[in-house]
C-alpha cells in the first residue's frame, strides 16, 4: 500500500481546512438567510392592514438598523479590549487610567461624522417671489428630517446600547413664556420697538409684517402693503414708525397706532424640556392660524423707496432716524432720506449679494454683509468723508454683522463660525465662536452683550461676548422652533419675555431668560 508523503498529507489538510472554512460561510449565511426567511413569515403571519410591500421595506429597514447596532457595539468591545490592554500595560507599571474599569461604568462612543452630514440644509431661492398665488419662499428650505445617534453609551457587561441626550440648560434659566402665531408663511425678522408701548413687530415670507401685543400673543395691527415677501422690519428710535424690505424691490416706511390688550393669566406650557425631539406634521398645521379678520390692517405706506434693481433684503434707521439704508441683492446699499424719499449715497463694492445691514446705535456707522465672504463697516461721521474697510474673516456668505453697545462688530456666517471683532482693531477677531449649523440673524443684548445664535437645525444658542457657550434654549416635542431659526432680537428690558426668536415654521417665540441664574451657571 502507497504511503502518503508528508507534501502531500499538508496539502490535503490544507485543502480540508479551506472546505471547512467555506462550508463554515455558507452555513453562516445561510442562518441569516435562514432568520430573514423566519422573520418575514412571521410578519406576514400577522394580521396587518399594511401592504406587503411596506411591510417587506420595513423589515429591510429594520434589518439596517440592526446591522449598524451590531457594528457599534463591536466597535465597542474592540475599544474596552484595547482599553483593558492598557491598564494591564499601566498597571505593570504602576500607573491606572480613570474609569478604566469598565464594567462598573459606561464606555461612550461618538457616531461617525458622516452621521452628521445628513442634516445639511436644502438652500434655495426664496425671498423675491412678488406672485399672489404662491407663496414668496427664497431663503433655507429644511431638507429632510434625518435621524441622529447621538452620543451612544455601551454599559459594561449589557448588551444594550443607549441613546444619551444632555440637557444644557434648566427650564428655570430659560423657559418659553408666548407663542405668536398667525402668518401663514416663514418669519425672516423680528424687532422689538423703541417707544411705548414695546410690541413686536415681525417680516414673512407671506407678504405681511404683523405688531403683536408681547404679553397676549395677540396680533394688534398687520401691514399688506408688500407685493413680495417682506424680509424685515425695523422700528424708528422716537416715533411710531417702521421700516420693511421686500422682495418687491422696495422698502416701506408705514406709521402705525396701537394699543394693548388687557392681558390676560398666561398658560402654563407645561410641557418637560428635552433636547432633540422631533415635531409631527401635526404640530406644525396647528401653528397655521389666520388672524387677519382679527386685526386692523394697513395697506399703503407714507413713502416708498424704490431704487433698487433687485430683492431688498435688509433695512435699518441710521441714528437719529433722520436717514435709512437698505441692502438689496443688487450687491449695493442705499442711504436715503427719509423726509424726501431721495438717494443720498450707493454705497457699492460688494462682489454678490447683500444679506443684511445694521447701523451702530449711537455714531453713523453701517456695517453690510454679504454672500462673497465679507462684510464691510461704512463711515459717515465725517460729511467729507465716507471711508469704507472690507474684513475678510469667513469662508461662506455672512449671515448677517450686527454692532454691541460698545466698540465690537459681531459676525455670523453660514460657516457655521461667528467672530467678534474690536471696531478699533480688526486686523483679526478677539473671539471665534464654532458652531455645529449655519448661523443666520444674530442679536447681542445691550446689558449683558449676551450674543444669541440662530441656526438651520432649529436650535438657539447663547454665548457671551468672550464665546464661552452659556446655554441652549429647550426644545422639546412642544416647544421650540420646528423648522429653521431665521431672527433673533432681545428685549431686556421688557419683565415677562427678554428674547424673541422667529423661524420657518410661521412663529415667533417669547423666551424669559433668566440671566443672572445664566451667568452664574457660566
Amino acid at each position: 500500500m502507497p504511503v502518503e508523503s508528508g507534501s502531500s498529507a499538508a496539502a490535503r489538510q490544507a485543502k480540508q481546512k479551506r472546505k471547512s472554512h467555506s462550508l463554515s460561510i455558507r452555513r453562516t449565511n445561510s442562518t441569516e438567510q435562514d432568520r430573514a426567511g423566519m422573520q418575514r413569515e412571521m410578519l406576514e403571519g400577522q394580521d396587518s392592514k399594511l401592504p406587503a410591500s411596506l411591510r417587506n421595506n420595513l423589515l429591510d429597514l429594520f434589518g439596517q438598523i440592526e446591522r449598524e447596532f451590531e457594528n457599534l457595539y463591536i466597535e465597542n468591545v474592540e475599544l474596552r479590549r484595547e482599553i483593558d490592554t492598557l491598564n494591564e500595560r499601566l498597571a505593570a507599571e504602576g500607573q491606572t487610567i480613570d474609569g478604566g474599569d469598565l464594567s462598573k461604568g459606561p464606555l461612550k462612543a461618538k457616531a461617525s461624522h458622516s452621521t452628521s452630514q445628513l442634516s445639511q440644509k436644502l438652500k434655495t431661492t426664496y425671498k423675491a417671489s412678488t406672485s399672489k398665488r404662491s407663496h414668496s419662499f427664497q431663503g433655507k428650505v429644511g431638507g429632510p428630517r434625518n435621524f441622529n445617534m447621538g452620543n451612544w453609551e455601551l454599559w459594561g457587561g449589557d448588551s444594550w446600547i443607549v441613546s444619551s441626550f444632555k440637557t444644557t440648560t434648566s427650564r428655570a434659566v430659560c423657559q418659553l413664556v408666548k407663542e405668536y402665531v398667525g402668518h401663514r408663511d416663514g418669519i425672516w425678522d423680528v424687532c422689538l420697538t423703541r417707544t411705548q408701548p414695546v410690541v413686536l413687530g415681525t417680516a414673512s415670507a407671506d407678504h405681511s409684517a404683523m405688531l403683536w401685543s408681547i404679553e397676549t400673543g395677540k396680533c394688534l395691527l398687520k401691514y399688506i402693503g408688500h407685493a413680495g415677501s417682506v424680509n424685515s422690519i425695523k422700528f424708528h428710535p422716537t416715533e411710531q414708525i417702521a421700516l420693511t424690505a421686500s422682495g418687491d424691490q422696495t422698502a416701506h416706511i408705514w406709521r402705525f397706532m396701537v394699543q394693548l390688550p388687557t392681558p390676560q393669566p398666561a398658560a402654563d406650557t407645561g410641557a418637560p424640556c428635552e433636547d432633540d425631539v422631533d415635531f409631527s406634521d401635526k404640530d406644525e398645521a396647528e401653528a397655521d392660524g389666520d388672524v387677519s379678520s382679527e386685526c386692523p390692517t394697513i395697506r399703503i405706506p407714507s413713502t416708498t423707496l424704490k431704487s433698487h434693481q433687485g430683492v431688498v433684503i435688509a433695512a435699518d434707521w441710521l441714528v437719529g432716524g433722520k436717514q435709512v439704508v437698505t441692502a438689496s441683492w443688487d450687491r449695493a446699499a442705499n442711504l436715503y432720506d427719509v423726509e424726501t424719499s431721495e438717494l443720498v449715497h450707493s454705497l457699492t463694492g460688494h462682489d454678490q449679494e447683500l444679506t443684511h445691514c445694521c447701523t451702530h446705535p449711537t455714531q453713523r456707522l453701517v456695517v453690510t454683509s454679504s454672500r462673497d465672504t465679507t462684510f464691510r463697516l461704512w463711515d459717515f461721521r465725517d460729511p467729507s468723508i465716507h471711508s469704507v474697510n472690507v474684513f475678510q474673516g469667513h469662508t461662506d456668505t455672512v449671515t448677517s454683522a450686527v454692532f454691541t453697545v460698545g466698540d465690537n462688530v459681531v459676525s455670523g456666517s453660514d460657516d457655521r463660525t461667528v467672530k467678534v471683532w474690536d471696531l478699533k482693531n480688526m486686523r483679526s477677531p478677539i473671539a471665534t465662536i464654532r458652531t455645529d449649523s449655519a448661523v443666520n440673524r444674530i442679536s447681542v443684548s445691550v446689558n449683558q452683550r449676551i450674543i444669541a445664535l440662530p441656526h438651520d437645525n432649529r436650535q438657539v444658542r447663547l454665548f457671551d461676548i468672550a464665546g464661552v457657550r452659556l446655554a441652549r434654549l429647550p426644545r422639546s416635542n412642544r416647544q421650540g422652533h420646528r423648522r429653521m431659526v431665521c431672527c433673533t432680537a432681545w428685549s431686556e428690558d421688557n419683565p415677562t419675555c427678554n428674547l424673541f426668536t422667529c423661524g420657518f415654521d410661521r412663529q415667533a417665540i417669547g423666551w424669559n431668560i433668566n440671566i443672572p441664574a445664566l451667568l452664574q451657571e457660566k
